[in-house]
């Protein structure tokens, strides 16, 4: 079966060894993701919501290239390290997401 091995150019991908993205026929597989900007650096720090939103992003570029887009997605995990920011971080995964279809979800 053939696979398809999906870098956001980090440059640390190389160095620890993973991929953004990996797609083994129908299925994507995206790794955790932060909310690191095109030039690598952190977008929105101490704002939970820019943050999120920017991980989102990472990963819709991600299944874009690999072939996919949000609609496909059945699952996310939210991780916050502060649970007073669920709110904000809830926000920004229900405007990526909307109300039609939106994945399964858990938070940690």
């Amino acid at each position: 079966m053939a696979r398809q091995n999906i870098s956001s150019g980090a440059p640390w991908e190389p160095v620890v060894g993973y991929s953004r993205a990996v797609r083994v026929g129908a299925t994507v597989h995206v790794a955790g993701t932060t909310a690191t900007g095109p030039d690598g650096s952190i977008v929105g720090i101490g704002d939970a919501y820019l943050q999120a939103v920017q991980a989102l992003k990472n990963i819709e570029r991600a299944l874009a290239q690999a072939g996919a887009s949000l609609a496909d997605v059945v699952r996310t995990r939210m991780y916050v390290t502060d649970i007073a920011d669920w709110e904000r971080v809830g926000r920004a995964h229900g405007e990526v997401f909307g109300t039609s279809g939106p994945p399964a979800r858990s938070w940690r």
